[in-house]
């Protein structure tokens, strides 16, 4: 009998005199990226090293439990980890050998059918719609038969976080005493509705988001594979989409390989998802940061009317605010693969001009924006919106500016006039004007001030290293600040010249550094030096011999030494006088915490050394 697979695929007879009609071949079906490479074992997966680690030395030692609970985020394998483990249980070679392994690299006769989903003993259940008491009564009633032909019976229970609490309760004498050729393998992207009773009776394991390098990596392997040409920045557009999860990265790759027929860029990527521009999102940053709220508006409206959602622009600027926060705190960050060009060159540029303090600001403001962009009718004038107050925010100043003016008798804060052209002053003579509101990054493009409005500045006196730090720390240089103190030691100052050491480890271009910023700062050219020698101490050396000299001075009175004694294991944490903090605010920058405390008495008599607000 001829068989009807083969009679369909015959040729069809011809007329006399012509050859037999080809029968037409059936094309096979596609089949999308997310599941034509989806992993078959343990070395396949992508940024589980710890989970894998774990199951292949529990397999190695014979230490194989009842049941496991994966868990973790959409597309990051936790049904392909299951099948992996369905497999590894049920390992045997075509001749009937074999035993429990994790090494996977050559498939057994149990493995494909497993891998494809399709295997008796492997039971794959949809707890979202097998959640009730019944359900679980029918897995109860036949998990007590022995397996058909693997050796173990394996029960994938997807999203096993639907199970109503019934059917919960009825599932937890089967797991916690299963038959010994029962296992069960959980996978959840819910963990915390997953009852503790159930969580106790199973191995967790947590499975994490794929690293943005690693994903790009992995997105390129396959591209190969598939001869598909892309650029390295459109593959990390999709990394940065995908948010850790493998199967949205295929996802979104395999759509970008049809919308762009031919080599995959990063337009293609930015007018598939609709994404803003990586640049022009910096030049939007920028923008704000220098307190031109018109380029700003004009930038996001650009972006609008090319397709940009003003969501996604303001999560994009949130995401490179905390790029240039990152980058500011560990520079180590800037080698990341998954960052374009740009980002590392202008964030690393930003990370080393804005302090801590205003992109905590800058950050705060996006967060409670982006609320409101979502929820408003017209998202592109709420967006705007966040920008203008992002903007004239950049022109005020900090807090620690704002009491400092207070403190020196100026009056009100002058607002900030948010066009980015140039800065408000306060009156002549009316305190330290260096501290007035300014647009942040108004240093890297500057305006010249109307002249109408211009008013001279008091040369700046300095006379001392102690001055040329509190001018430093007035133009909110703490870069400069910070090596002042600990990298130089002093040899020679006088006006117009000074003469260091460096400390070791102290940055060799700090001379160049210090003479073009004096220049700026006192109009005044300075020749700054670097000499051979010792030098005296810097600083941060001074001011911690004097802690400890006061220290010192003060175990040593009589009444402290009472007390020490008196109570056993206390020390002296800090000395504080009142006179000579008033003397050190008249060349503090910053103000301190300590000259806002009230005057303490004396403690002691005048006949003694005056030791006022010693903490214990």
């Amino acid at each position: 009998m001829t068989d009807p697979i083969d009679a369909a695929s015959a040729d069809e007879p011809g007329f006399a005199g012509f050859d037999p009609v080809p029968a037409p071949q059936a094309a096979a079906p596609y089949r999308v990226l997310a599941r034509k490479y989806r992993p078959a074992h343990f070395g396949d997966l992508i940024g589980q090293e710890a989970m894998v680690r774990t199951l292949t030395n529990a397999f190695a030692a014979g230490r194989i439990p009842q049941a496991w609970m994966l868990t973790g985020v959409r597309g990051v394998g936790k049904t392909t980890t299951a099948r992996i483990l369905a497999r590894a249980l049920n390992f045997q070679t075509p001749d009937g050998q074999g035993a429990p392994t994790t090494d996977l690299r050559d498939f057994g006769i149990h493995c494909r059918e497993i891998i494809e989903g399709r295997h008796i003993d492997v039971m794959e259940i949809d707890a979202a719609s097998n959640n009730s008491v019944d359900n679980i009564r029918q897995i109860n009633d036949a998990v007590r038969y022995a397996p058909v032909s693997a050796r173990y019976k394996v029960y994938i229970v997807d999203e096993v976080h639907m199970l109503s609490t019934g059917a919960f309760n009825a599932f937890l004498k089967t797991l916690e005493e299963p038959p010994p050729h029962a296992k069960f393998i959980f996978a959840t992207t819910e963990i915390r509705k997953v009852p503790i009773t159930v969580l106790s009776r199973c191995q967790r394991f947590d499975l994490r988001r794929v690293e943005a390098d690693m994903l790009v990596d992995h997105l390129a392997s396959i591209c190969r594979a598939e001869s598909v040409d892309a650029e390295q920045e459109a593959l990390a557009a999709i990394a940065r989409a995908a948010e850790g999860s493998v199967r949205d990265s295929l996802s979104i790759l395999d759509q970008a390989i049809a919308h762009a027929a031919g080599r995959i860029t990063l337009d293609d990527i930015r007018s598939m998802l609709g994404l803003a521009d990586r640049a022009r999102v910096i030049d939007l940053f920028e923008a704000v940061m220098k307190g031109d709220i018109a380029a700003a508006l004009g930038e996001l409206r650009a972006q609008y009317d090319a397709g940009a959602d003003p969501v996604v622009v303001l999560n994009d600027l949130a995401e490179f605010t905390h790029l240039v926060t990152r980058l500011k705190l560990v520079p180590e960050a800037v080698k990341d693969n998954s960052l374009a060009q740009a980002e590392r060159v202008r964030g690393g540029d930003f990370a080393q001009r804005l302090s801590v303090r205003i992109l905590a600001r800058t950050w705060q403001m996006l967060l409670k924006g982006l609320a409101e962009v979502k929820q408003a009718d017209r998202p592109v004038m709420a967006a705007e919106m966040v920008l203008v107050r992002l903007a004239h925010a950049a022109d005020l100043p900090t807090p620690d500016e704002a009491l400092k003016m207070l403190r020196d008798g100026m009056g009100s804060v002058p607002a900030g006039n948010g066009n980015g052209g140039g800065m408000s002053r306060p009156p002549s003579g009316g305190g330290n004007t260096a501290l007035a509101a300014r647009p942040i990054l108004a240093s890297a493009n500057p305006a010249p001030a109307p002249v109408a409005r211009a008013v001279a500045a008091p040369m700046a006196i300095v006379a001392t290293l102690e001055d040329v730090v509190a001018l430093a720390s007035q133009h909110r240089d703490i870069t400069l600040k910070i090596a002042l103190e600990r990298d130089i030691r002093p040899v020679r100052f006088e006006p117009g010249r000074i003469e260091f050491s460096l400390a070791e480890g102290a940055s060799r271009t700090l001379a160049q550094d210090l003479s073009r910023r004096l220049k700026e700062w006192t109009g005044q050219t300075w020749m700054v030096a670097v000499v051979n020698g010792e030098g005296g101490a810097t600083m941060r050396e001074q001011a911690a011999a004097a802690k400890d000299q006061r220290e010192n001075d003060a175990a040593a009175h009589p009444s402290v030494k009472a007390v020490l004694e008196r109570f056993p294991g206390a020390r002296i944490v800090d000395v504080r006088d009142p006179r000579a903090i008033a003397a050190a605010e008249m060349a503090a920058a910053t103000p301190s915490e300590d000259e806002y405390l009230p005057d303490a008495e004396p403690l002691f008599d005048d006949s003694e050394p005056d030791f006022d607000g010693i903490d214990f």
